[in-house]
């Protein structure tokens, strides 16, 4: 109720003037934006996660939506990208048995431990798999760091602890501004080079930056993967996270303390310890095959049509749980994330079409699978229907905030390119300041589309709702946000409202709008930082281009 109360207070504050407001982008408006939120996070889109029944009509009104726009159809006279997908689904009555000298544990699936394998296997497991403490997990030569050094870990089940050493002593790293090392998806995929069996990620809500009900929704039902021809025989056989409690009681099993290991792997110079344990779990597959779709549409440009602009926003969210045996609220209607970036891109291919045509194409793409995996995005820097060397910039669009007008707006992996100049550029017109990503610690630039695109060199711009509210006391910003983190994130209640005050929604529109304007009508290229880890990569691929 005081959120509602605090809606009612921005919208009166928004209309009885005193401040400020942007000029108005055309094409750009509330009332299509709340529109478009409003339909595609309805229950009759049930949640639209790939592969259940609201997938057809999500990626139907989509297309109607960007072929009544007047946007051409992106992938060779189609609107859809085909991208293969394979569901793996655990029977949910597998358990994980822990056991050593001191005695065994078993832990329930979901409510304990969440474990699966990405294999395409009908059945998977570990059996008296020895379990080794490998502190964060991270073999990174250029920082003198190797939880790995002097083990062997084929065979072995790797437990881990979630983000990178930054996180817990600001002298590492980059403090706590997380590297690509404190990801979990990093981790899995650090373990399976070593040869382990097994991942196990210890589950901390600060530095993992949600709670056990995220880990939990996300991992439990059927998880999506790209179709391989090798059937992900190269993961390792199961994957999985631990809650704090459990590994709690699975160091105390060992005759260790969770606190005291974590504080030891955090020393340069650690090593992997054996844990003296041994896991046990036996999982049984159920394995469906589909085809989901990225929707892509163009706006040719009128002078270097072969030179793009690229808008992104994923329309996946985790569907109806029903399908899993779910009670309640069934529904993960996925209002803000990511209805509301669906909703954006609309918008600003709108207000495209309302102005001059610009000289480069502006693409317009709605990705599948981000909540699996970034599975949309990964598939089209794989496969880009334009290519990557010819595109200038990507904007990414997720999550936007219903918290009203702010006088920031975030940029999330602050630091990168010359897109953030086109942003605070913009920003200065309606008098408000670019802000870095008041969570650094929490990898947000890791955890979303763009980052598929930037490591293949494109520079990529990803911007969150700022914290600085106008019509509002300080700190409103954020607390608007830490609820919508513990109360809506993946959750059933993460729903559209008429109470939401748009406002800030919307300039934050007219500053994307315009800094892909920008790019379509100038011949520069928008160029990394020179401390970039991407911008060797873009150097590279725009060598070749001219080649």
């Amino acid at each position: 109720m005081i959120v509602r109360r605090w809606f009612c207070a921005l919208a009166l504050l928004s209309v009885t003037g005193g401040i400020w407001a942007a000029p108005a982008v055309r094409g750009l408006s509330a009332a299509g934006f709340r529109s478009s939120v409003q339909i595609l996070a309805s229950d009759a889109f049930e949640g639209r996660k790939p592969g259940q029944v609201g997938e057809t009509k999500t990626l139907d009104w989509i297309e109607a939506e960007f072929r009544r726009l007047g946007l051409q159809p992106g992938v060779e006279g189609s609107y859809r990208q085909p991208v293969m997908l394979v569901a793996i689904q655990a029977d949910p009555s597998a358990r994980l048995e822990i056991a050593g000298a001191g005695g065994q544990m078993t832990l329930a699936y979901a409510d304990d431990a969440v474990v699966w394998t990405r294999r395409v296997r009908e059945t998977a497991g570990l059996t008296h798999s020895p379990l080794i403490f490998v502190g964060h997990g991270i073999h990174a030569p250029e920082y003198g760091w190797d939880d790995y050094a002097g083990i062997d870990m084929h065979g072995k089940t790797a437990v881990i602890l979630v983000n990178d050493p930054g996180y817990r002593d600001p002298q590492l790293f980059r403090g706590k501004n997380m590297t690509y090392y404190g990801r979990w998806v990093y981790k899995f995929e650090e373990a399976m080079r070593q040869g382990a069996e097994g991942a196990l990620i210890i589950h901390q809500t600060g530095p993992a930056a949600y709670g056990w009900d995220v880990v939990r929704n996300s991992n439990t039902g059927p998880l999506l993967e790209p179709e391989a021809a090798d059937g992900h025989a190269a993961r390792a056989a199961v994957e999985g996270w631990l809650s704090n409690a459990s590994a709690r009681q699975l160091f105390t099993l060992a005759g260790r303390d969770l606190d005291a290991m974590e504080k030891a792997a955090t020393t340069p110079g650690f090593r992997a310890v054996p844990l003296q344990l041994d896991a046990s779990v036996q999982l049984h597959n159920t394995i469906r095959r589909t085809r989901s779709a990225n929707v892509v549409g163009v706006l040719p440009g009128a002078h270097h049509p072969t030179e793009y602009v690229l808008y992104m926003g994923h329309w996946d969210h985790f569907g109806n749980s029903k399908e899993a045996g779910g009670t309640g609220d069934t529904i993960y209607n996925g209002a803000v994330d990511n209805a509301t970036g669906v909703a954006g891109i609309l918008e600003i291919a709108k207000a495209f079409r309302a102005g001059r045509r610009p000289d480069r194409s502006v693409v317009f793409i709605a990705l599948t699978g981000e909540e699996s995996g970034l599975l949309g995005s990964a598939y089209y820097g794989q496969n880009p229907v334009f290519p990557l060397a010819d595109t200038a910039a990507a904007i990414n669009i997720d999550a936007m905030y219903p918290l009203g007008r702010t006088r920031d707006i975030e940029v999330v992996g602050y630091g990168s390119s010359e897109l953030e100049d086109y942003l605070k550029e913009a920003a200065a017109k309606q008098s408000r300041v670019i802000r870095p990503d008041a969570e650094p610690e929490k990898g947000h630039y890791f955890r979303s589309d763009h980052f598929n695109l930037a490591k293949h060199g494109v520079p990529a711009l990803y911007t969150e709702t700022g914290i600085d509210a106008i019509a509002n006391p300080a700190g409103f910003g954020q607390a608007f946000k830490d609820e919508y983190t513990a109360n809506r994130y993946h959750k059933p209640s993460d729903e559209y409202s008429p109470d939401w005050d748009v406002s800030g929604v919307l300039e934050d529109l007219q500053l994307l709008y315009a800094v892909g304007a920008r790019v379509a009508t100038e011949r520069h290229w928008p160029e990394w930082y020179p401390k970039s880890e991407f911008r060797s990569v873009r150097e590279a691929s725009r060598a070749s281009a001219a080649h």
